[in-house]
């Protein structure tokens, strides 16, 4: 199961982080995937002498599946099928904590998740593929580590197919609590605290009310906000971040092969690495939570106001907007009530759950095309839905795709309405828009790839913006409030990527410290 070298760097963790005994409980049958687990876990065993193997069969009704436990603490963390893929790192993680490693979160957040005065069963629904589930699965672990009235099983979907048709699951990853499904998408501890605890958003807006102003408070957690953000604090300025999330939507990002010095990454590995980077600076990272409303300063020099949800607000002598952008949805009728019932957003995480379905991708630009070709390799048949007269995708991947056997491209098609039976999609009626005539499209699967809305309804009246609800920005990041500066996919930067994000969020740092130097000066 694991290769020479992945064995030495898993010993090495183990003998650094794993200082207390860790059992692993395995229940199995005779199928083969039992066959693979019972070699993982043997092989994990020998490469530390804190660790064993023990085969309970009766432990589990989930074949194969293994708990992960300490001797003598209450901790319930169980793996229902093998957790390799990008789940190999949740693995990981859990033989860490469940052997003594400390748990690396602020010292807030593990007293509010050991606060959590309740019994709460979760069951988390992932996929192998999907770059989300080991976010949510180290979430649950961890909080399993740190409060005994916490249990956690993540279920592998491929494995346990039949309950995950039993329970009518279409994405991942899906959380069940209590045996209700509670949620789905990405998530960590401090969403999961936010959501569970009903004095958490209290006690941020608590925390937040006495904090003296800014010197540049950056409003977003992507690429741009990160960038802003540690070059500010690298000018001595005292900066602050709020964010619902730090990483933006390159945490959604499964390859990364555009990053200048990277070949290839993935979303999730790079956006720790910028948290990693944060964390050398002294940044004031407020999260998770979000900018409701900027009110610019009546007169410039003095302090600009973001009010955050729930009412509480901040203070800075200047502001960088880096909320990025949204995928863009449908906005036709059952687009909300069969979202993540067959209407979806990340072939990856996804695609899995129609194979050998009939499907439909929406949108005819990169995304849409290269989702296509990716989908096209799982499903029974893909059916690109474009509003214009012709795809807007890369000739080398528009070739790529005609090349392929069970894909239909229908052009100049406008969407109307998600069709279903009040469970699962069922179909996708459109408009020719040549004809006017409509037509019903069957498949089990929409994809929805058209785009990305600006996160800027909250700065909408306080600076100038175009037609697309974009912030106009000037070279510098300055917008038409001075003192107010904006960066990334918020804006009219003609690029949305990765790095033009990185600089542009750098370029409105250096541009509000220069701002703040100017207002500094003595008269003459």
């Amino acid at each position: 199961m694991l290769d020479a070298n992945l064995k030495n760097q898993l010993k090495t963790i183990l003998t650094e982080k794993v200082t207390k005994d860790v059992v692993l409980a395995s229940s199995l049958d005779d199928s083969k995937k039992s066959a693979e687990m019972a070699e993982l876990l043997d092989q994990i065993a020998e490469l530390s002498d804190r660790v064993t193997h023990e085969r309970r069969d009766d432990y589990d009704e989930r074949r194969p599946s293994f708990a992960i436990e300490r001797p003598g603490a209450d901790i319930s963390i169980r793996f229902a099928g093998l957790p390799l893929g990008h789940e190999f790192s949740s693995l990981v993680l859990a033989l860490a904590q469940v052997g003594g490693n400390p748990v690396k979160e602020s010292e807030e957040t593990i007293a509010a998740v050991k606060g959590l005065d309740k019994d709460l069963k979760f069951v988390t629904y992932m996929s192998l593929t999907c770059q989300n589930c080991p976010t949510v699965v180290q979430a649950l672990n961890t909080m399993a580590v740190l409060n005994p009235r916490i249990e956690h099983v993540a279920v592998e979907g491929s494995t346990f197919q039949d309950e995950v048709s039993e329970k009518n699951i279409q994405a991942v990853p899906t959380i069940f609590l209590n045996g209700k499904e509670w949620g789905s998408g990405r998530m960590d501890i401090a969403d999961f605290v936010d959501r569970l605890d009903d004095s958490a958003s209290e006690r941020l807006a608590e925390s937040v009310k006495d904090k003296d102003p800014f010197d540049v408070l950056v409003v977003g957690g992507g690429s741009a906000a990160v960038a802003a953000s540690i070059y500010a604090a690298r000018k001595g300025l005292r900066t602050g971040m709020v964010a619902d999330r730090v990483g933006g939507q390159i945490l959604d990002t499964v390859g990364i092969e555009n990053f200048i010095s990277y070949p290839y990454t993935e979303g999730p590995k790079l956006a720790a690495q910028f948290v990693e980077h944060m964390d050398q600076y002294d940044i004031d990272v407020i999260r998770p939570i979000k900018a409701e409303k900027l009110v610019p300063a009546e007169t410039e020099g003095d302090l600009h106001t973001v009010v955050l949800t729930g009412g509480s607000e901040l203070k800075s002598k200047t502001v960088v907007v880096a909320t990025g952008a949204r995928w863009r949805e449908l906005g036709v009728p059952g687009d909300h009530e069969y979202r993540n019932k067959g209407v979806t957003f990340c072939p990856h995480c996804d695609g899995p759950f129609f194979k050998g379905k009939n499907i439909a991708v929406v949108g005819g630009g990169n995304s849409g095309i290269e989702a296509a070709i990716d989908l096209a390799g799982i499903v029974g048949h893909v059916t690109v839905m474009e509003f214009m007269d012709d795809l807007k995708a890369d000739e080398v991947l528009q070739r790529k795709l005609k090349s392929m056997d069970n894909v239909d491209i229908i052009l100049s098609a406008a969407s109307k309405e998600v069709l279903g039976d009040g469970k699962n999609v069922t179909g996708l009626k459109y408009e020719d828009r040549n004809t006017g005539e409509l037509h019903e499209l069957d498949v089990n699967g929409i994809f929805v790839q058209i785009g990305l809305l600006p996160n800027t309804e909250w700065v909408k009246g306080a600076v100038d913006m175009n037609g697309r609800g974009e912030v106009e920005v000037q070279a510098n990041g300055a917008t038409s409030v001075p003192g107010i500066f904006a960066a990334g996919d918020a804006t009219t930067a003609p690029y949305k990527q990765i790095v033009t994000s990185l600089g542009a969020g750098a370029t409105a740092a250096l541009a509000a410290f220069d701002y703040l130097i100017r207002q500094s000066a003595p008269q003459e």
